[in-house]
């Protein structure tokens, strides 16, 4: 239980400071620009893996637990408890934006750019690929790289909402799309951010696994 709740603060925290630089940059006229929101999901990410990394993992995303689960990182019993605890961080964070700032009508929600969701979708694989290949790379190597793996991962969070962002909204992580879209009511596009994601990482997990091998 400790675990599902260091999962849902982890989460909830992700959201409520990711998706919150852009409802406080739609609402201030653009002050926190697009630099200001990358940085902020990616100083969030890597400050919740070093708090919640020792605890639950911090996986804050729903993808990372089953890539994980399906190479046998992570207990399969505990896919399903994790992910809920993942999406009731987000929903919670939505629900804090949503009363703070009632008159935002997306609350950061994940859209593709022109409507575009095949360009969408593609890109939310590759960048979870991305995202997904550094966290197993980084966790799983050496000493030296388990202790600066919140800092890649983090950093690669930041460059891939930096220049993804204003196209696909960079998801990279079913919660942090699913909390905005069931809030807002903006759920056209929230498949692409479900499925694209979770095919990303799974396929970059066999990919580790078969670069692991011996």
């Amino acid at each position: 239980m400790k675990n599902y709740i260091a999962e849902l603060i982890a989460t909830y925290f992700l959201v409520f400071c990711g998706t919150g630089a852009i409802v406080i940059n739609d609402v201030s006229g653009g002050v926190v620009m697009q630099n200001g929101i990358a940085i902020s999901f990616g100083v969030i990410v890597t400050v919740m893996i070093f708090a919640f990394g020792r605890s639950s993992g911090a996986h804050m995303n729903p993808a990372v637990s089953i890539a994980l689960a399906s190479v046998k990182l992570f207990p399969k019993k505990e896919v399903i408890p994790y992910i809920l605890a993942q999406l009731a961080g987000a929903v919670l964070a939505s629900i804090t934006l949503k009363g703070l700032f009632a008159s935002n009508e997306f609350l950061g929600s994940s859209l593709p750019f022109d409507d575009s969701a095949l360009t969408a979708f593609i890109l939310e694989f590759i960048l979870t690929f991305l995202l997904m290949l550094v966290i197993l790379f980084t966790t799983q190597g050496r000493k030296t790289e388990q202790y600066f793996a919140p800092i890649a991962i983090g950093l690669t969070v930041l460059m891939e909402a930096q220049f993804a962002g204003p196209i696909c909204g960079a998801s990279m992580n079913p919660a942090r799309s699913f909390g905005p879209a069931i809030i807002s009511g903006h759920t056209e596009h929230l498949w692409v951010y479900l499925l694209a994601t979770t095919l990303g990482a799974i396929v970059a997990s066999g990919f580790w696994w078969w670069q692991s091998r011996d």
